[in-house]
């Protein structure tokens, strides 16, 4: 039995997500593997200066920033955090390489950034001849040290031509670029679903007839999702809101305790984002690789937004929003009226849906034939539907 080990951290949800999705994917499949997560943070907790600072994990660190849309100047703190790794290269690769070596595998795949070249160069020492994958989770690299490193030992996994051209700019040859049809996205959202939206509207409370938006900013949400909730509220359209908050109870709390004019859902942290997306018309939510892969799939158009507050490797998102043309990009979510107004046109929304529809992502069937070539099997698995379970609403 081959062994594989996938490094992930919990700074965002995107990264243990695309783990787990990629773990789950492979174990239903006939593939003679054994796919081991590793959490980085736990493995390298005794190096991680931030929290002999303030008590506080670097990760979580991340999130709080996210939740309470503490990210001017991220770029800063970005650049600052990579010149910390760089001080601490070394006991960061002598960390790893023990670990590696107390803990063999044929292949290890990364889908966190900043940390590439130090699990590379430590497994490199370990097991020269075996190979190592990063899986690019954003939509493009924010050069330098981001996810792509000038190593040429490291093979990465695209999601977009943008990504793959950055990664052969910076010398990787076509044996150690593999650009998939998208990004890798829990196999869950492409459960076959012919539930009703209608009905599960009004299992919601919400009216079946309704436009609906879904409001969703990652796991942990944001407040700016209450403003958001305000605007569209005060102006009286003929829209109706799903509010994911995620694990960020106090919002919750916040848009429970309001007595809003248009219908509205709110639910606190759920797995069923991909069933609730089925009684959702659009989505609006920050510019996040995860949210607007999830949306595509799930044939949803995009509202989103851009601006100095948006975290650096996200930007580009944005502008893959408006080349593909599935969505509306704001430079701030105080238009969000405006924005809704126009994604409400029958034919803007018509054209969106259209060009929705024409993507066609399937990156997490298409990586395991990628690894699997890596390890010198070619075996080929065809990838059915995934059956739906019934339809649930979570409240």
């Amino acid at each position: 039995m081959k062994k594989i080990l996938v490094v992930y951290h919990d700074a965002g949800g995107g990264h243990r997500n695309a783990a787990i999705a990629l773990q789950t994917v492979i174990s239903g499949q006939s593939r003679d593997w054994q796919v081991e997560l590793v959490q980085f943070q736990d493995l390298t907790d005794r190096l991680d200066v931030l929290r002999k600072l303030t008590g506080i994990r670097i990760q979580q660190q991340y999130n709080i920033l996210l939740q309470n849309g503490w990210t001017l100047g991220s770029t800063y703190l970005l650049r600052l955090l990579q010149g910390t790794i760089r001080l601490f290269h070394k006991p960061l690769v002598n960390l790893l390489e023990k670990y590696w070596r107390d803990n063999p595998a044929d292949l290890l795949v990364s889908v966190i950034p900043h940390f590439n070249r130090q699990i590379c160069e430590s497994w490199k020492r370990v097991y020269p001849a075996r190979p190592f994958v990063t899986i690019i989770t954003d939509l493009a690299d924010f050069p330098p040290r981001f996810w792509i490193e000038p190593i040429k030992e490291q093979y990465v996994v695209a999601g977009t031509e943008e990504a793959a051209e950055q990664a052969r700019a910076l010398g990787h040859d076509s044996t150690h670029v593999f650009k998939t049809s998208g990004m890798i996205v829990r196999p869950d959202f492409y459960v076959s679903d012919d539930s009703d939206p209608g009905e599960l509207r009004k299992q919601m409370g919400l009216e079946a007839d309704r436009t609906t938006a879904m409001v969703l900013f990652g796991g942990h949400g944001s407040k700016v999702m209450l403003e958001i909730t305000e605007r569209l509220d005060a102006e009286g359209l003929p829209l109706q809101l799903i509010l994911i908050c995620g694990r960020n109870e106090a919002l919750a709390t916040k848009l429970r305790s309001r007595p809003w004019k248009m219908p509205v859902h709110i639910i606190g942290f759920t797995k069923e984002v991909h069933q609730l997306m089925r009684a959702a018309d659009f989505l609006i939510g920050k510019p996040g690789p995860g949210s607007i892969a999830e949306a595509m799939i799930r044939k949803l158009p995009v509202l989103i937004e851009c601006n100095a507050w948006t975290l650096p490797q996200e930007r580009y998102n944005a502008e893959w929003v408006k080349e593909k043309n599935v969505g509306i990009v704001l430079k701030s979510f105080k238009d969000i009226v405006s924005g809704v107004k126009q994604m409400l046109e029958r034919a803007t929304f018509a054209e969106f849906r259209k060009n929705v529809a024409a993507q066609n992502n399937r990156a997490i069937f298409e990586i395991p034939e990628i690894l699997a070539k890596l390890l010198g099997e070619a075996s080929s698995f065809s990838h059915p539907a995934i059956q739906a379970s019934p339809a649930t609403v979570v409240r």
